[in-house]
């Protein structure tokens, strides 16, 4: 198998980064369409209309309906193709972003993706997460490249609440154990090769970021604050997590949380949020050694991750309960399957369990 590393043609990062987006954009086309949840566009619209007004960039605003689903992204398809534009634009969160690569997937023009928190690896990510229209996972509408541009002004993300930052630590976290789980089975990654040295230095890269600057960034962003240790956490969560797992693989963790998604009681907790718990899931699945356990535990309290399964809307959740849950953890065609041994539904609530009673006795000590 050969190996393979993709990554978005250009990342901008920065304080004010939004003064400079007519710029990047310009480089893409002039005829735009920016479609995003009402408050990713107002947090963005007066720099965006300024600096599109100074490089000749006509765009139309059109808002993103909540859930990235093939209704919404056929609706939004008909819109772009009806206006004739050359350039998509999704602002805000990983549901607007994931929705407008595929827009840009089906009318075969260019993507940026202007995140309004860091909250998930979606900005980066050749890869858009399907769900029904009621928010349950579908499938993954693996795309043909990159963003063209990922820009993320930090002064926005500073003023987003701190909860979404948190939670965008919580996916960042299972990038560096699923992509060591990748490696030893060289599975495939998400472009179909094996991940590269490259690709496994970054995932680690961005799980040592986390724990030396994710609580300071955590304070930072209370205080609406761009310090480094945010700008370090704001890559980590965006661009390093993004590259890892995309060019190294996802295992458990994301699998837990796709099958966590069939229980209703989940659908008011965010996506890294149940990655979070999906990462303990699979280091008691395979077994990993107590240290690299309490460390964990220990980052994810530190930062307000759950850690249990009450803190998911499951308190008291039965075996019988979880288990249609670990069954679409790993149904046919999960990234379970890229697990170093195989992995069966009884095992992955075991493993459940198990982490929630780990994650109770650690917030008791």
């Amino acid at each position: 198998m050969t190996r393979i590393m993709i990554a978005p043609g250009r990342y901008v990062q920065g304080a004010g980064a939004m003064n400079e987006v007519g710029k990047h954009v310009a480089l893409l086309g002039t005829k735009v369409l920016v479609l995003g949840g009402r408050r990713g566009l107002n947090s963005v619209r007066e720099e965006m209309k300024k600096s599109f007004s100074e490089h000749g960039i006509e765009y139309f605003e059109e808002h993103f309906g909540g859930e990235c689903c093939d209704q919404e992204i056929d609706r939004l398809t008909e819109i772009g193709r009806e206006k004739g534009v050359n350039v998509l634009v999704g602002v805000g969160g990983g549901k607007a972003l994931d929705t407008a690569k595929a827009v840009a997937e089906y009318l075969k023009v260019p993507v940026a993706t202007i995140p309004t928190i860091a909250a998930t690896d979606a900005p980066c990510s050749a890869l858009s997460v399907i769900y029904t229209s009621d928010g349950v996972f579908e499938r993954y509408f693996v795309l043909p490249s990159n963003p063209n541009l990922v820009l993320v002004d930090t002064d926005i993300i500073a003023k987003a609440p701190t909860r979404l930052l948190v939670s965008g630590m919580g996916d960042a976290l299972a990038t560096w154990f699923e992509a060591e789980a990748c490696s030893f089975t060289k599975a495939p990654n998400m472009p179909g090769g094996e991940g590269t040295s490259a690709a496994l230095a970054l995932a680690k890269l961005c799980y040592d970021l986390l724990l030396e600057y994710g609580l300071n960034a955590k304070i930072a962003c209370e205080a609406h604050a761009v310090t480094p240790a945010l700008e370090k956490i704001v890559e980590a969560n965006t661009l390093l997590s993004g590259l890892g797992f995309e060019s190294s693989g996802l295992a458990a963790a994301h699998a837990v949380h796709d099958g966590l998604t069939v229980l209703e009681e989940t659908h008011q907790f965010y996506h890294g949020e149940k990655v979070s718990f999906g990462t303990l899931t699979q280091l008691v699945l395979q077994d990993a050694d107590p240290d690299t356990i309490y460390e964990v535990l220990d980052f994810a309290c530190s930062i307000g991750l759950p850690v249990t399964l009450k803190q998911l809307g499951l308190a008291g959740a039965s075996f019988e309960k979880l288990l249609p849950a670990a069954e679409a953890a790993c149904a046919e065609g999960t990234t379970m399957a890229n697990m170093p041994f195989k992995v069966t539904p009884s095992m992955v609530v075991n493993a459940m369990l198990g982490a929630d009673a780990l994650g109770r006795a650690f917030l008791k000590s």
